[in-house]
């Protein structure tokens, strides 16, 4: 079938909800891709930080390959061996979590997240209107009612009213801010990324997550991480709040857990581990043992010196390089993120623009990403090489050109 034929299916059969470039992706190699013509690619996007280790990773590929030709499915109902060998793994790697729930995305894990928070403060004896939960403009927490209701951007949210309430929005890194909205004693959680993604690629300033935790400790509330962009690996260590010394109450995790395979976690801390009991949550699919065996293996080379040492190394020459870049065509007002999550600013005389540059980027063999009208976001496998960053700049800087 032709490339044209193929794009037709997508504009008769598809729900139109995504702008797709004019291409069809057929295989991927390592922060390689390939389409239906034979075009190559590097691949800077990586699923939305989803393919940590890359395309095609052949461990990945050898995990599931053995559990499919073991059991694909049981339900809930019954236990696998997979899944309860990855909830041992998450918890020990963790640091803090004593519990874990399996779901199938990071929507999922926020709305475990958001119900647990509003199932802890009834067991504390709080009634409906004092479970308020605190996030922060700008962030992205899911597409579900409850998370793109906790999600601070009105765009997310417009044509879907009413939402539920119980969400009350302030200023990220805005330290005053949250202490008044939480000086009411009716807040049962915070809940925020400690990079925040869609919004930006923002990180947390340096002493915020610190301010957040004591505030939550001040007021009787749990701290909720959402690193389903910014975890297992992405800013250069395994779980982005290690830089910042904090212990959490819950953390939620998708994305790079899989490493493109669809799992999502929700890891529950002490305070929290036995808020929900038999029958107060649930899911078909979560934790199946095809996904469970995938993001055992993807944990365990995540984890590994040789891709956070990667990680630290390719982030400096990426770094570099829009530094370059931008050193000869003035084109970023600043370069911000951790790791390899990375925003570039453009200028005020080139915003709005980033969409655009996403088109001519894929017309120059690269697949790039946009976090709002005016950042580029680079979220390239965690693995990736040397040379395939330095050949993807090439390429960016010929779409700038």
């Amino acid at each position: 079938m032709s490339l044209n034929d193929l794009l037709a299916l997508g504009r008769d059969h598809y729900l139109p909800v995504y702008r797709q470039r004019e291409l069809v992706l057929e295989r991927g190699q390592g922060a390689r891709v390939w389409d239906s013509e034979g075009r190559d690619y590097i691949d800077f996007s990586a699923g939305i930080a989803v393919c940590s280790l890359g395309h095609a990773d052949p461990d990945l590929v050898a995990a599931l390959v053995e559990q499919a030709g073991r059991l694909w499915h049981t339900s809930n109902v019954f236990h696998s061996e997979p899944p309860l060998r990855l909830a041992q793994e998450l918890v020990q790697a963790s640091r803090f979590a004593e519990r874990v729930f399996f779901c199938n995305s990071g929507a999922e894990a926020n709305e475990a997240a958001i119900k647990l928070v509003r199932k802890w403060a009834a067991g504390q004896g709080r009634e409906a209107a004092r479970r308020t939960i605190v996030t922060f403009r700008g962030s992205f927490h899911g597409r579900t009612l409850a998370a793109v209701t906790a999600t601070a951007q009105p765009k997310y949210q417009a044509g879907y009213e009413p939402l539920p309430g119980g969400f009350r929005y302030v200023d990220f890194n805005d330290v005053a801010a949250l202490e008044a909205a939480m000086a009411g004693g009716d807040v049962a959680a915070v809940m925020l990324e400690p990079v925040q993604g869609e919004g930006g690629v923002l990180p947390a300033a340096p002493g915020f997550l610190q301010a957040v935790r004591a505030l939550c400790d001040r007021h009787g509330a749990l701290l909720v991480l959402d690193e389903i962009q910014s975890g297992m690996g992405r800013t250069g260590e395994l779980f982005a709040h290690w830089h910042d010394g904090v212990v959490p109450d819950i953390v939620t995790l998708a994305k790079a857990l899989g490493g493109g395979f669809p799992i999502g976690a929700m890891l529950v801390g002490p305070q929290a581990a036995d808020a929900m009991r038999f029958g107060d949550h649930g899911t078909t699919f979560g934790g199946n043992p095809l996904a469970a065996a995938v993001a055992r293996v993807a944990l365990r080379k995540i984890a590994s010196s040789a891709v956070v040492e990667n990680v630290s190394r390719q982030a400096a020459a990426l770094r570099e390089g829009l530094s370059a870049i931008d050193a000869r065509h003035g084109l970023f007002q600043e370069v911000r993120g951790r790791g390899l999550m990375l925003g570039a600013v453009l200028r005020p005389e080139h915003a709005g623009r980033a969409a655009e540059i996403l088109d001519r980027a894929a017309a120059q063999g690269l697949l790039l990403l946009q976090a709002g009208p005016d950042v580029l976001r680079f979220v390239p496998a965690l693995t990736i090489t040397g040379a395939d960053v330095a050949e993807g700049l090439e390429r960016l800087e010929a779409a700038l050109r």
